[in-house]
């Protein structure tokens, strides 16, 4: 009878514990923490008794279902595990191997460092060293690269992707930064924002100085006419403008970017940004979100290329210098370059060539030989090769200083 008695109390314990746990599953995710008070409002525990609550969390602990733990406001706490994942724990050889995987579950998507869990589990190295070998043996745990600890030997759940934070995100290709990858990246956000915040207009060719267009004016309408900036906001296409001498005949013009004029609305946001690099999906497999281009963004504001403007509340970026920006398109000049138009010596930037003037271009301030620049000695201002190339004189004098380069 004392058999048939324990065997109907176990069969009932086992009952209360799948309910228990069922109703554990459907009540909240694996990260939230159930208090007794919790597990008890669930109503599966007949006449809210705690003792056989106890006997029913102890249970499914042992069964490796419930993982206790501290909870600041509610003190001990629990949360539920998957029956596959507590298959694994059960299946572990030992107490030690058990602590292992334990530590690294908890370590989550960041991984863990195999001398932390040395230190946190106060065993011996060699034991550490066996545990994760059977570990990565039954496919349980994997090694990891986290670029905030490159030379760091790392270890995370096999079924867990690693955190952004640990991978470095999308900027990283195998823990290395990929420049390449973030450059071309930045030439298509600047070429966008370029084609959006300003439109193709012409200017005499014997000026260096822009004239301003009239306002709006489009190639092909009266000669006069003028558009509001509300209007521009509303065209699909950028205009184009043109001037006309007094003559009636277009003079010499070269093609140029012209800045929009006040009131322009539609200035690129960040969220129009990230949509069309989604949308034209030439980042392959990579996922950027608003966040990703936003460093992007920033990047080009700090470069000086691009700029923030706020037409109400909207917060947009338009293309600096405008009238200083090529009119070849990034990924028209890289092509070019693949075709060997373009030297390889030449650096292949987005942006307006930076400011300068007489100054500043002269070879002087970066001579590598300036201190020996002297009449009579090895250099001297009337025999400079540098100012030779500098002012494009064919028939001045080409004397090259032994052993010294050009300036770079």
């Amino acid at each position: 009878m004392a058999a048939d008695s324990l065997a109907d109390d176990s069969a009932k314990l086992q009952i209360l514990k799948d309910a228990l746990y069922d109703e554990i599953r459907q009540h909240g995710s694996e990260t939230r923490l159930f208090s007794q008070k919790d597990l008890l409002d669930l109503n599966i525990i007949p006449n809210h008794n705690v003792l056989l609550l106890v006997r029913v969390v102890q249970g499914l602990t042992d069964d490796k279902l419930l993982v206790g733990t501290t909870n600041h406001h509610a003190g001990l706490a629990w949360r539920w595990r998957s029956r596959e994942e507590a298959k694994k724990y059960t299946s572990l050889p030992n107490d030690e191997t058990v602590l292992v995987y334990s530590i690294i579950d908890e370590a989550g998507a960041d991984g863990i460092w195999n001398r932390t869990i040395k230190n946190k589990l106060n065993m011996h190295e060699a034991v550490v060293k066996n545990c994760i070998k059977f570990l990565e043996t039954k496919g349980y745990i994997a090694s990891m690269k986290n670029v905030e600890h490159p030379n760091k030997k790392m270890y995370i759940k096999a079924t867990l992707r690693p955190s952004e934070r640990a991978t470095g995100g999308p900027w990283f290709t195998e823990g290395e930064l990929d420049t390449a990858f973030i450059a071309e990246l930045e030439g298509i956000v600047f070429e966008y924002i370029k084609t959006k915040s300003a439109y193709r207009g012409s200017l005499p060719h014997h000026t260096a100085t822009p004239k301003l267009p009239k306002k709006g004016s489009i190639a092909g309408e009266t000669r006069g006419t003028k558009r509001a900036a509300t209007d521009i906001s509303n065209d699909d296409t950028p205009a184009t403008a043109t001037t006309t001498s007094t003559a009636g005949r277009k003079p010499p013009t070269r093609a140029v970017f012209l800045p929009m004029p006040a009131g322009y609305k539609h200035y690129p946001t960040v969220a129009e940004i990230a949509k069309f690099i989604h949308d034209t999906g030439i980042t392959n497999n990579t996922t950027l979100g608003e966040a990703d281009i936003q460093q992007l963004v920033d990047v080009l504001t700090y470069d000086g290329l691009i700029e923030p403007v706020r037409v109400n509340r909207r917060k947009g970026f338009r293309v600096a210098r405008a009238t200083r920006q090529d009119t070849v398109p990034f990924h028209k000049r890289q092509k070019e370059r693949e075709a060997g138009i373009i030297g390889l010596d030449q650096p292949l930037v987005p942006g307006a060539e930076p400011l300068s003037n007489g100054l500043t271009e002269a070879p002087c301030g970066r001579c590598p030989v300036f201190e020996l620049c002297e009449e009579g000695g090895p250099v001297s201002p009337s025999n400079c090769v540098y100012f030779s190339q500098w002012l494009d004189l064919e028939d001045a004098p080409r004397v090259v200083a032994p052993n010294v380069a050009p300036p770079s």
